[in-house]
């Protein structure tokens, strides 16, 4: 195959982008929350978890905690029980419990809204720190990439990098910075519905006429 020229590369992410959003009219974050602090607990309780498992924890939980100092003091035991069927569940609770210590010792209560304040908080990486901007606050400070992105990124031929950090300079690079949360969306929910790791669905996939990795064309 010949190498493309970045204007291709640009026009073809570009209709990428298109078709995402006409088959993913209604594509958002599929975690249940109602505050950005919800969003922010679970979307820490979902790191190496389904999105459908932590909706089954939170909904008991968030019933229980509502604010920072809710979950800041619970005692730890208790914490780890209401999470316990979550997967690292210990280190999930003391993380949280810290977190939200943070936000009352530091922030007065309220979740900040920069990055940097974000992922000084304990458990908070970039990733965890972009879906709550993109998704709470509708601040577009950059790409959330998880398994699902990062491996349509590379079927799509969209970023050759192997790294999250790698593979979101070059997507930022692609994609016009307001629709960098909704990229996010559009690219998990064609993971999970077409693109799956170990058997992708490219004879019934809408963009394979788009897809360098397709084998049927």
């Amino acid at each position: 195959m010949p190498r493309e020229s970045k204007k291709a590369k640009q026009a073809r992410a570009d209709e990428i982008i298109r078709q995402l959003a006409q088959v993913y009219p209604e594509a958002h974050c599929e975690l249940n929350y109602e505050t950005p602090l919800e969003l922010l607990i679970a979307t820490i309780l979902s790191a190496q978890c389904t999105d459908k498992q932590v909706n089954i924890v939170t909904t008991e939980l968030f019933k229980k905690y509502r604010s920072a100092l809710d979950f800041a003091t619970a005692p730890i035991e208790e914490l780890e029980l209401a999470i316990k069927r979550i997967g690292l569940f210990r280190n999930k609770a003391k993380n949280i419990k810290a977190c939200c210590q943070r936000i009352i010792d530091s922030f007065k209560g309220e979740l900040p809204t920069e990055m940097n304040a974000l992922t000084s908080l304990a458990g908070v990486g970039r990733k965890t720190a972009n879906v709550v901007l993109g998704n709470a606050f509708n601040i577009n400070v950059g790409v959330v990439v998880d398994t699902h992105v990062s491996r349509l990124s590379q079927r799509f031929k969209l970023s050759n990098a192997n790294t999250p950090e790698k593979i979101e300079k070059d997507l930022q690079a692609l994609v016009p910075q307001g629709k960098w949360t909704m990229l996010s969306h559009w690219l998990i929910w064609h993971g999970r519905r077409r693109c799956s790791a170990r058997k992708p669905n490219c004879g019934a996939c809408e963009l394979s006429a788009l897809c360098p990795s397709n084998p049927i064309s």
